[in-house]
């Protein structure tokens, strides 16, 4: 072969492999921000909406708190029906269902050797029920995840704030960790000593719950067999409260916190830390109606589709988990009017949510880390891709470009969390004829996180741009729609 050939061929190999290295993006990723999220705070996340179920001796005697004196005999629902439950909460939009196994008066809605203040000795099936059971096969029937609450609190045992009372909570936790198949989630309630029956001592009881429960070895138990579980509560929870039962998380939200105590402000658990050392995402917890428990004089005061649709876009949408409960009433049955609101809420949501407009637009940024790392990234529908800029840039300009007019009223803005929360301010404008506005939005333009959703009035463009004003590090944004 002649040398100027082998020149040649030499010249294009190298050629390509300089192309083939542009193409690829070798560009290096943007080092992680900490705290991290594991990966199974990352598939909770994921999860968005999931279902709260109260229902227990409460349920019958119209309360709210038991006080531990109520005998297990009024437990009697006539056509309790879990595959309702399930099916309802589906066509909610529901992903999963947590039930409170026991609530803080200490009746126990499973057979447990622990105490005879179970569900063995009250009517239901002859005392041969198990509701723990029950719901765990319809919702995995049904495709539904499950979750369990067992309150720390005990109004009925007698030697609660004493060290028996610690070994019998733990043979509770050990029953309803081993019986009953995976867990998502495992709650130990906030609510922990005051006044109650306590076996007939009628008196009111203290303890120090960050040590009295062992929660070290409770978190062990929940563990050892649902190891992807997220505990909430105690000093070992890997989610968070979000400081309120109204529905609402913080207008700037941080996964970002401190190892939450009993004694950490109330104003860290609404808004997070953005010093924080650990990845404590929020959950909204709050209730389709104003009590937790069935009350029959509260069937005109369920929330309406537009009130659930609020909540959603103040939890979802400012990154946060949404738990919404539904009494079940003392028949055994969500309520007609719980289950029709509830349908009609997630499906405005759907509607409202279901056509992005940026399918297909034009992407550019004023500034991209490499090819790997390119503004399209954020329209590929593709979670594990994402734009990314400079080391030296904490800011940055993106914009979409349409083929023809849009309207829209929405936008879903998601940070590639795998790196860090980053994103602490931002602002939008869009243009239509040549001519620039900005978008006013109903919610703050601060932090993004997992997910940020945006409203504000029908605005019609030719092309929207979004202003990152201020972040952590270089930016890392997975997705950005428009609806």
């Amino acid at each position: 072969m002649e040398i100027f050939t082998i020149f040649a061929i030499m010249k294009r190999r190298i050629l390509t492999s300089f192309i083939a290295l542009a193409l690829c993006g070798c560009t290096k990723a943007p080092s992680p921000l900490y705290p991290l999220p594991t990966e199974n705070q990352l598939a909770w996340q994921g999860l968005e909406t999931y279902a709260f179920i109260h229902f227990g001796l409460n349920t019958f005697n119209d309360m709210e708190w038991g006080y531990g004196d109520t005998p297990a005999s009024t437990f009697n629902p006539r056509s309790l029906d879990c595959e309702q439950w399930v099916t309802t909460l589906k066509k909610c939009g529901m992903k999963g269902v947590i039930l409170t196994a026991k609530h803080h008066d200490g009746f126990c809605l499973w057979p447990t050797k622990s105490t005879d203040y179970n569900i063995s000795n009250s009517p239901y099936k002859n005392g041969d029920g198990d509701l723990v059971k029950e719901l765990s096969d319809a919702c995995r029937k049904h495709g539904l995840k499950f979750g369990l609450y067992c309150s720390p609190w005990d109004r009925h045992n007698e030697r609660y704030a004493f060290p028996e009372y610690v070994a019998t909570y733990h043979q509770q936790i050990q029953e309803l960790t081993s019986n009953y198949g995976s867990l998502f989630e495992f709650w130990f309630d906030g609510a922990n000593g005051g006044n109650g029956y306590y076996g007939g001592a009628n008196e009111t009881r203290s303890i120090d719950p960050d040590n009295y429960y062992d929660y070290q070895r409770a978190k062990d138990t929940v563990l050892a067999k649902n190891p992807t579980a997220m505990i909430f509560g105690g000093p070992y929870q890997t989610v968070r409260w979000v400081g309120n039962e109204q529905g609402f998380a913080g207008a700037t939200n941080w996964c970002n916190a401190p190892q939450i105590t009993s004694q950490t402000p109330l104003k860290i658990n609404t808004f997070g830390d953005v010093n924080g050392s650990e990845w404590l995402p929020a959950e909204v917890d709050v209730s389709i109606r104003p009590g937790w428990f069935y009350h029959e004089n509260e069937d005109d005061k369920v929330k309406t589709p537009d009130e659930l649709c609020e909540i959603y876009y103040n939890s979802v949408g400012h990154n946060a988990n949404l738990l919404l409960n539904f009494p079940v009433n003392i028949n055994g049955k969500i309520h007609p009017t719980d289950s029709a609101n509830a349908v009609e809420f997630y499906n405005k949501i759907s509607n409202e949510l279901s056509h992005n407009v940026l399918a297909g637009a034009k992407v550019k940024a004023d500034n991209e880390r490499g090819h790997r790392f390119r503004a399209s990234k954020v329209n590929d529908n593709n979670p594990e891709t994402y734009w990314a800029t400079d080391d030296d840039y904490p800011y940055g300009t993106i914009s979409f470009s349409m083929r023809k007019p849009v309207v829209m009223s929405r936008v879903v803005i998601q940070e590639y969390v795998k790196m860090g929360q980053r994103v602490k301010s931002f602002y939008m404008e869009g243009e239509k004829d040549g001519k620039w506005f900005k978008i006013n939005t109903l919610d703050e333009t601060t932090t993004v996180g997992y997910k940020r959703i945006l409203r504000f009035d029908p605005v019609e463009v030719d092309k929207i741009v979004i202003y990152f004003e201020e972040s952590r590090g270089p930016l890392c944004i997975s997705n950005i729609e428009a609806y």
